[in-house]
């Protein structure tokens, strides 16, 4: 199996439990052609390729933070590929549409708000400054995820104080438990 990190807007810094993943179980992060001003279609293009070049049969598990949700999400509703995705832990997606967000992410405004195709779990703190944990559980709910409030924990990210963060990587070997789309064929 590979395990695609996804980091959201201007990447994951060496604090952070994407980071902390990467280093300490191997998992593989989905370089982007811009961190600073990325463009959905740029990052949509980006994720197919990578996933398009594993071997097939290979299943894919995603781990996104933030920006990188909406990137699942927005490629999910296009790409062929996601058959090949056993699941997904979508944690602290931003609220796209909030009249605050940042103007370098314009194409990010009309998020994908479409079933997934394969397992989700969508992870939301109280205390979010990006979004109220109600437009997580929005988010959640539109995308057909488990959704699994943390409580305060901000952005959860590096500044967040977990970690290599057990209880996330736990939610995420719970997904690689659930049966894939060809299982249930």
């Amino acid at each position: 199996m590979t395990t695609l990190i996804l980091p959201g807007w201007l990447n994951s810094g060496p604090a952070h439990w994407q980071s902390l993943w990467e280093q300490k179980y191997g998992y593989v992060r989905v370089q982007q052609h811009d961190w600073s001003a990325p463009l959905r279609g740029d990052w949509i293009t980006r994720l197919e390729d990578v996933v398009r070049e594993l071997p097939t049969a290979q299943p894919v598990l995603l781990v996104a933070h933030s920006l990188g949700c909406h990137l699942v999400a927005a490629w999910a509703a296009i790409s062929t590929s996601t058959a090949r995705v056993k699941g997904a832990l979508l944690v602290a997606p931003p609220d796209v549409a909030r009249d605050d967000f940042p103007p370098a992410l314009h194409s990010w405004r009309r998020p994908v708000l479409t079933t997934l195709p394969f397992a989700a779990t969508c992870v939301v703190a109280c205390d979010d400054r990006f979004a109220s944990a109600a437009a997580g559980r929005a988010y959640a709910a539109a995308w057909s995820a488990a959704c699994v409030d943390i409580g305060a924990h901000g952005h959860i990210n590096g500044d967040s104080g977990l970690g290599d963060w057990p209880e996330g990587h736990g939610l995420l070997q719970d997904l690689q438990q659930q049966p894939s789309q060809s299982d249930s064929r």
